[in-house]
C-alpha cells in the first residue's frame, strides 16, 4: 500500500501548494457553503444591479438584473425591473454574464439548423462540443473539492481507513457521474435538457449530410449510436451514408469520435462502481436515465434524423420522425359544447396550435353587465397578485377577486347575492364546456378561479413597448432561448387546462396572443369581447400573453383546471359548501349556523 499512499500524499501536497501559490491561504478561497449557495443562485448580481442604478449605469444594471433573473425566474421584482429597463431605456438585448458558452453555442447552432443554415449550424455545434468536453473536465476536477459526509456527524466519525476513503470517494464519484446532468442544465433550472450530448451528434450527422460531407455525417451518426445503439432512424441514416461512400472509402474505417467513446466508457464504469458500492456498502443509489432518447424540442423540426425530402436525382431516405414520448393522456378535441347558445368559432388547427378552442356566446350581454357590476363592488387592487397593483407592467393597474369572496360579499349584502352566484355559475359552465370539448376521460377540477380587470394608467401609454402580461406557459417555466418549457417549481405544474372568459370589448389593445416557444412568433391573436372564451391545454405547447391595454379597462374570468384532485382549489370547495347551504330553501343565517361576519 505504501507506494499508493505516497502518491496520494504527494498529490495532496502538490494541490495545496498550487492553491496557496495562486489563490492565497485556504481561508481566502475556501468559501462557506452559504456563500457558495449565494453565488450559485447569482445573488451578487442582485446587489450589482442596485449599485449600477445608483451610478446611473442603466445598461450594466439591466444586464446584472437579467443575469440574476436567469437563475431566479420566479423573482417578480426583478422581472418588473427588467420590464422597466425595456420601457425607460429601450434596452431589449440583454446579456447573461454567467451564460455557459457551450450552451449558448448549442442553442445558436440549433436555431441555424432550424433555418436550414447548415454550415453555420455545424460551426456552432462543433464549438459547443469542444466547450462541452472542456466544461466536463472542469466539472470532474471541481468534484475533487471538499465533500460532506452525509449520514455521519464529523466529530463522531469512527470509520476505519478504507471505509473513510470509500465514504469520501463515493461522494466524489457521484458528483463526477452527475456532471452529465450538470452540463445539460441551465442556470435556475432543475431539469436538464434531455439527451443533451447525444443530440449534438444527431444534429451534426444530418447537417454534414446536407452540406455533402458524408464521411463526417457517418462519423457523427456512429457517435450518436454509441449512446443509442438501437435508434432505428440513425441506424438507417448510417446505412445510407455508407452507401454514399461506397467505392471512395471503406466505411468500416470511419469510427465514432474518440472523445465520445472515452466519456461514455468512463460514465459506464462510474455507474458500475456506484452500483457495486450501493450493493456492498449500504449506500442508497439509483442510476438516473441520463440519455433519454427524446430530445430537447418535440416538434417536426427538432429531430435531425428525420429526413423529409431528398433531391429528386438522388436515392430517397425512408426515414420518419422519431416517436414522441407518450403524453400523460390521449389528446382529443371536438366534443359537444353542451349548451345550445354557445357558438363554436375556431379549433386548434384554425388557431395554428394544439389543444385550443375559441367559443362565443358563452355568457350573454346582460350577464356580462351584471358580472361587471359585481366586479366593481368586490375587486381589490393587487388581489391574486400578492398585493402588487402592477405585477406585470407598471403601466396598468390590476384588480381581482375570487368566487368565495364574491359569495361572502353577496351573503353580507354588499353586492346582490344573485350577481355573486352568477360568478360561481358561469365558472362551472366554463368548466363543463372545457371538460366536454376536449373529451376528457376523467373529471376536470378547478385549480384557481379569478375575476381580473386590468386598467390602462393615464399618462403612461406613450411609447409603450411592453406587454400587459408577458409571454408564458401556465404549468411550466418558458425558456425561449432553449425552446424549452421546464415543468418544475415555481411553475404550477399541476395545471392541465386553462380558459379565459371575456366580459367586455370597450377598451383599446389587450389582445390575447399565442406564440411559438421563442415567445416572439405570434401564431394567433384574439380580440376579447363579451361572452368570448378561449381555452387551451396549459403546457409549453401553448405559450401565450396579453398585449398592452392602452386605454380603458379589460375584464375577464380567468380559470385554471387540473385533472389531479389533490390540487383542487380550496376556495372552490368552500364555495361549493356555501352554495349547497344557500340552496336549502327558506333557511336564514341562524338556521344555517353561519355568522355573516365570518370569513366563509
Amino acid at each position: 500500500d505504501l507506494p499508493f499512499f505516497e502518491s496520494v500524499l504527494r498529490r495532496a501536497e502538490c494541490v495545496r501548494r498550487c492553491e496557496e501559490l495562486l489563490l492565497g491561504a485556504v481561508s481566502r478561497h475556501r468559501a462557506a457553503e452559504e456563500v457558495r449557495a449565494d453565488f450559485q443562485r447569482r445573488v451578487p448580481y442582485s446587489y450589482l444591479q442596485r449599485a449600477y442604478i445608483q451610478l446611473n449605469k442603466l445598461e450594466e444594471a439591466a444586464n446584472a438584473a437579467h443575469t440574476f433573473f436567469m437563475a431566479n425566474p420566479e423573482h417578480m421584482e426583478i422581472q418588473q425591473d427588467l420590464e422597466n429597463y425595456k420601457t425607460t431605456s429601450g434596452k431589449v438585448s440583454l446579456v447573461d454574464r454567467e451564460a455557459r458558452q457551450h450552451m449558448e453555442d448549442y442553442s445558436a447552432g440549433v436555431r441555424h439548423y432550424d433555418k436550414e443554415e447548415y454550415k453555420l449550424a455545424i460551426e456552432l455545434l462543433e464549438r459547443a462540443l469542444r466547450g462541452y468536453y472542456s466544461e466536463d473536465e472542469d466539472c470532474q476536477i471541481m468534484c475533487e473539492g471538499p465533500q460532506r459526509f452525509e449520514e455521519h456527524e464529523h466529530l463522531d466519525y469512527k470509520a476505519g481507513l478504507y471505509e473513510a476513503i470509500a465514504d469520501h470517494y463515493m461522494q466524489v464519484l457521484a458528483c463526477k457521474h452527475d456532471c452529465v446532468r450538470e452540463l445539460a442544465t441551465r442556470s435556475g433550472r432543475i431539469s436538464p435538457i434531455e439527451n443533451f450530448l447525444p443530440l449534438h451528434y444527431d444534429y451534426l450527422q444530418f447537417a454534414y449530410y446536407r452540406v455533402g460531407d458524408y464521411m463526417k455525417a457517418l462519423e457523427c451518426a456512429k457517435s450518436y449510436l454509441l449512446f443509442h445503439p438501437d435508434d432505428e432512424d440513425v441506424l438507417e441514416n448510417a446505412g445510407y451514408y455508407e452507401g454514399l461512400l461506397e467505392g471512395t472509402v471503406d466505411p468500416a474505417t470511419i469510427k465514432p469520435r474518440k472523445e465520445a467513446k472515452r466519456l461514455l466508457r468512463r460514465h459506464k464504469l462510474e455507474s458500475h462502481l456506484l452500483q457495486v458500492a450501493a450493493a456492498g456498502l449500504g449506500y442508497a443509489y439509483t442510476e438516473p436515465n441520463y440519455w433519454n432518447r427524446y430530445g430537447a424540442r418535440q416538434d417536426e423540426h427538432s429531430v435531425p434524423s428525420s429526413i423529409s425530402s431528398e433531391p429528386e436525382d438522388g436515392p430517397r431516405l425512408s426515414l420518419t420522425k422519431k416517436p414522441m414520448p407518450k403524453p400523460d393522456r390521449e389528446l382529443k378535441e371536438g366534443g359537444p359544447l353542451l349548451y345550445s347558445d354557445v357558438k363554436f368559432v375556431y379549433n386548434s388547427e384554425q388557431l395554428n396550435g394544439t389543444q385550443r378552442v375559441l367559443l362565443d356566446n358563452v355568457i350573454s350581454e346582460e350577464q356580462c353587465r351584471e358580472l361587471h357590476r359585481v366586479a366593481s363592488g368586490i375587486m381589490l387592487a393587487g388581489d391574486g397578485y400578492r398585493g402588487k397593483t402592477s405585477p406585470h407592467t407598471p403601466n396598468e393597474r390590476f384588480e381581482g377577486a375570487t368566487v368565495l369572496k364574491a359569495l361572502k360579499y353577496g351573503y353580507e349584502g354588499r353586492v346582490p347575492l344573485k350577481s355573486a352566484r352568477l360568478f360561481y355559475d358561469i365558472s362551472e359552465k366554463a368548466r363543463r364546456i372545457v371538460e366536454s370539448y376536449f373529451l376528457l376521460n376523467s373529471t376536470l377540477y378547478f385549480s384557481y378561479t379569478h375575476l381580473v380587470c386590468r386598467t390602462a394608467l393615464s399618462g403612461q401609454q406613450e411609447r409603450r413597448n411592453d406587454l400587459s402580461h408577458p409571454i408564458h406557459a401556465d404549468n411550466c417555466l418558458l425558456d425561449p432561448e432553449a425552446n424549452e418549457c421546464w415543468k418544475e417549481p415555481p411553475a404550477y405544474t399541476f395545471r392541465d387546462y386553462s380558459a379565459l372568459l371575456y366580459m367586455n370589448a370597450d377598451f383599446e389593445g389587450g389582445e390575447f396572443i399565442f406564440t411559438e416557444m421563442d415567445a416572439k412568433t405570434v401564431t394567433a391573436s384574439i380580440k376579447p369581447k363579451c361572452g368570448r372564451m378561449i381555452s387551451f391545454s396549459s403546457g409549453g405547447e401553448n405559450p401565450h400573453g396579453v398585449k398592452a391595454v392602452t386605454k380603458g379597462q379589460r375584464c375577464a374570468v380567468a380559470l385554471w383546471f387540473t385533472l389531479d384532485p389533490l390540487y383542487r382549489e380550496l376556495e372552490r370547495i368552500q364555495a361549493d359548501e356555501v352554495i349547497a347551504m344557500l340552496d336549502q330553501e327558506h333557511l336564514g343565517p341562524s338556521e344555517m349556523n353561519i355568522n355573516p361576519k365570518d370569513e366563509l
